[in-house]
């Protein structure tokens, strides 16, 4: 456990970790209403801690809150220089939810901002995960899982990354997800292309691509739209990459290149998803893949133990090199 100091204050803890290189996981009390935390020279206070975002499993804001402080030495890199689509269930799961963009004002000082030229020529301040005080703000406005943005903030429109969210038509089977995941990775094999899988946390799988920055946005899309279109022709009856819902044939899987199109977000690796299992979306190896792996095997209370045994699975996305130069395919 993390060395920490705690002055009570009527219903307001005040808790300080040490700072260090890498952030320290802190240690909210489960007593208190509110709490301030002091984090590597930020401080920020944590409210409503007791109200329970999971009914079913009598799980609260503050064990969100703890799961993402517990995650965060994995979960950090992913989001940092990212402009982050806050979505805010301010009273939890079964309570109504809204999408906010722009970074809130007032906001503490500590909250890095990436500004966005849109299509309207409006400029949307989003909010950046830089930091473990970040995120946990960020947490606190209600947000149960965490959309970032698909390219970093110093080139908006070239990703680093290209994806595909593999969602099974209402009533179609899990296997089917993970044997469409294995279709697109053998696909992606044929083309000496390198893919990572995980969990979405909700229905189905997500396939990412690390790529050299250089396509811009819709260059990133229109190679996953061919791609997806040539793997539903080769495999018409697991696979369909029909947009039109009302026209997607039942027992498919959609292979939703779509999500590459500009200002789509998906929800992050290691992301809580706002279901009764308080599922998490979770790297996993192709072999857990093969073996059968569910959505419902990764929740907020195994996935820190898991993440701290394995390590990150999704390391390599993170990494310059091996990233695919997507350019040559164009």
């Amino acid at each position: 456990m993390v060395p920490v100091a705690i002055v009570k204050t009527r219903t307001t803890t005040r808790v300080r970790t040490r700072a260090e290189t890498r952030p320290t996981p802190v240690q909210i009390p489960s007593n208190v209403t509110e709490v301030e935390v002091t984090v590597e020279g930020s401080s920020l206070k944590l409210t409503n801690l007791q109200k329970v975002f999971w009914p079913k499993l009598r799980l609260t804001k503050r064990d969100l809150l703890q799961y993402y402080a517990d995650v965060s030495p994995w979960l950090l890199p992913h989001l940092k220089n990212r402009a982050m689509v806050m979505k805010r269930y301010p009273n939890g799961i079964n309570g109504p939810f809204f999408f906010m963009k722009r970074a809130p004002s007032p906001r503490p000082s500590f909250i890095p901002i990436c500004p966005i030229e849109h299509a309207s020529g409006n400029v949307i301040e989003f909010p950046v995960i830089q930091h473990l005080a970040s995120l946990l703000w960020v947490v606190n406005l209600g947000c149960i899982d965490l959309n970032p943005w698909y390219a970093r903030c110093d080139d908006v429109r070239r990703p680093d990354y290209l994806h595909f969210d593999l969602d099974p038509v209402k009533g179609t089977p899990f296997q089917r997800v993970r044997e469409t995941a294995l279709l697109v990775r053998d696909a992606l094999a044929a083309l000496e292309i390198t893919s990572y899988a995980k969990t979405t946390g909700s229905r189905g799988i997500h396939v990412y691509v690390p790529i050299v920055r250089g396509p811009d946005q819709k260059q990133v899309w229109g190679f996953a739209k061919k791609f997806s279109k040539e793997l539903a022709q080769r495999h018409p009856k697991i696979v369909t990459a029909e947009y039109r819902v009302a026209k997607r044939p039942k027992g498919r899987v959609l292979v939703d290149y779509n999500q590459n199109a500009w200002n789509r977000t998906l929800a992050s690796v290691y992301s809580v998803r706002p279901k009764p299992e308080a599922t998490v979306s979770t790297p996993v190896t192709w072999k857990e893949v093969e073996r059968g792996v569910r959505i419902e095997d990764f929740t907020m209370m195994n996935v820190p133990q898991r993440v701290r045994k394995l390590g990150d699975l999704w390391e390599p996305l993170l990494r310059e090199k091996g990233r695919v130069r997507l350019d040559r395919f164009l």
